[in-house]
């Protein structure tokens, strides 16, 4: 039986479960006594609000109905019966969003340690832990705000969920592994495990305060969130500059807020990744569209396009081999007339047979008869006297 106790300086209630409530509710869920929890740290310092908020957010993102805490009788059916069929919802009535995992898939103030030099333990609690499988949901780490705390208080959680991740340990086979592997099973993407954000500004903080507030925390968080950029090489088109990003050290971190969740559902676009810039469903939010598989199949297709280019330009050539073997050899160009002779009018280059070595040199002017002719000539009183001059050409 719940038993409620007031918190100091408020007018709240907040309804405890007796011991024996404790042993049927986890006799019901099928979990043991000590995982069933108890009260939120600090709900009756702040008057229960943040457990509230979180119980909420529980319900906004499980959306399943109240079952009974005790075996209910079967009432036998008639044999000829007919099954029943679910009723046609009425036009214009707008069902329910569905949900994710069931009351028994959360757990709540759960503690991550972390070591110190002092030899004591400090990490942070987490306000509540979700494993759905079913919904591709191996572990989920959710932290609900109330925006009563500055932005800076708030970042800080994220480095110590980054010291927590970074923990070692080493298997039965000597191997180092994760200490949250030990707890939860992989996550299935790169990266450590992703933790959300539920803020629950109720009438405390305006829409635009609200937007501010997010836009700091996730300026605040960057070195946790954005992975490392790497520029690839030696791919295919090196001469354009791409790369990706690694999120092997990185933690998804997520943003949504309560009335969204209330309202739309958990598989509706309602939350926001750090990085992604828009709203996207789960599944969408928590993918990484911009690491070394994306780059890889980015590669292939400019591998694939080259390939394509390639084939394309050898078929070119090969049609145009084909057109050169198929086309008949060009005539030959004839060769130009030579000028006549202009003493005899005849060809130039003279009679065949002759013999070059006692025709004088060409002239460009008469063929060889004419210029042995004109060698034989008597010569004149002015050649006597002046000697005779070639003509110019």
């Amino acid at each position: 039986m719940p038993s409620p106790r007031a918190a100091p300086g408020t007018a709240t209630s907040l309804w405890n479960l007796t011991p024996l409530g404790l042993d049927a509710a986890a006799e019901v869920l099928g979990r043991p006594v000590g995982e069933m929890g108890g009260t939120a740290r600090g709900a009756a310092r702040s008057g229960a609000p943040h457990a509230m908020a979180v119980n909420e957010t529980v319900i906004a993102i499980t959306r399943t109905p109240a079952t009974a805490t005790r075996p209910v009788p079967r009432q036998q059916q008639p044999a000829a019966a007919p099954p029943a069929t679910e009723p046609e919802p009425a036009p214009g009535l707008v069902l329910e969003a569905q949900g994710m995992g069931w009351i028994g898939s959360w757990s709540t103030e759960v503690p991550l340690n972390l070591p110190t030099s002092r030899g004591n333990r400090a990490g942070v609690r987490v306000d509540a832990v979700l494993q759905a499988p079913e919904a591709e949901l191996p572990v989920l780490f959710v932290e609900v705000d109330n925006c009563t705390e500055s932005a800076d208080t708030l970042a800080a959680k994220f480095e110590k969920y980054l010291r927590y991740f970074h923990l070692k340990t080493k298997n039965p086979l000597g191997s180092e592994s994760p200490v949250w592997r030990t707890q939860y099973p992989s996550t299935g993407r790169e990266g450590h495990p992703p933790v959300v954000v539920v803020f629950n500004p109720g009438t405390r903080t305006g829409p635009q305060a609200l937007k501010n507030r997010m836009n700091t925390a996730m300026e605040l968080t960057r070195l946790v969130w954005s992975g490392s950029y790497h520029v690839a090489g030696g791919g295919y088109g090196a001469e354009e500059r791409d790369g990706y990003y690694d999120y092997a050290d990185a933690i998804p971190l997520l943003f949504t807020t309560l009335d969204r969740l209330q309202t739309s559902g958990p598989r509706t676009a309602v939350w926001w990744r750090c990085g992604h810039g828009q709203w996207e469903t789960l599944p969408d939010a928590l993918a990484n569209p911009a690491d070394r598989d994306a780059w890889y199949a980015r590669d292939e297709q400019r591998r694939r396009q080259r390939d394509e280019e390639r084939e394309s330009q050898h078929q070119e050539w090969a049609a145009e081999r084909e057109r050169w073997t198929q086309e008949p050899d060009p005539e030959p160009e004839p060769a130009p007339e030579a000028a006549p002779c202009e003493r005899c009018k005849g060809p130039i280059t003279g009679p065949l047979g002759h013999d070059p070595d006692f025709v004088p040199s060409e002239d460009g002017r008469h063929c060889p008869s004419c210029r042995t002719d004109l060698r034989q000539q008597y010569p004149t009183l002015r050649q006597a006297v002046f000697g005779r001059r070639s003509r110019s050409k």
